[in-house]
């Protein structure tokens, strides 16, 4: 179960995730370096040229090339939200060949050793 609020777009968003019966409130996600995963469908045999596009931009951490629903699976790297939002509206959403995408923030991230 999550619930958002959004007091305002600039002051508070309050978010809570119901993880193995408890909640989790997390406050204030417009802190600074916020991560995301964007998944991007392209036209028919564009993945390359979106991939090779993705790759010179500064804000792209990580990028693939997968099968299935999506294309592109590509990991962002941003200030804040603001920058998130606008670097996915304008940059990612206006690369030529790119028809859609879906943005999932990334609330809580670990490296897997192995």
């Amino acid at each position: 179960m999550t619930k958002i609020f959004k007091i305002t777009r600039k002051v508070l968003i309050v978010l809570y995730i119901k993880t193995n019966g408890s909640l989790k409130l997390i406050s204030n996600p417009q802190s600074k370096n916020v991560s995301a995963i964007i998944l991007i469908n392209t036209d028919a045999g564009g993945e390359e040229e979106v991939y090779e596009k993705l790759k010179e931009l500064k804000e792209v951490s990580e990028a693939y090339i997968v099968y299935g629903v999506y294309d592109i699976v590509a990991k962002i790297e941003a200030q804040d939200m603001d920058s998130l939002r606008n670097f996915v509206s304008s940059t990612i959403r206006k690369l030529p060949k790119v028809r859609s995408t879906l943005t999932m923030i990334i609330m809580e991230s670990s490296t897997m050793k192995k």
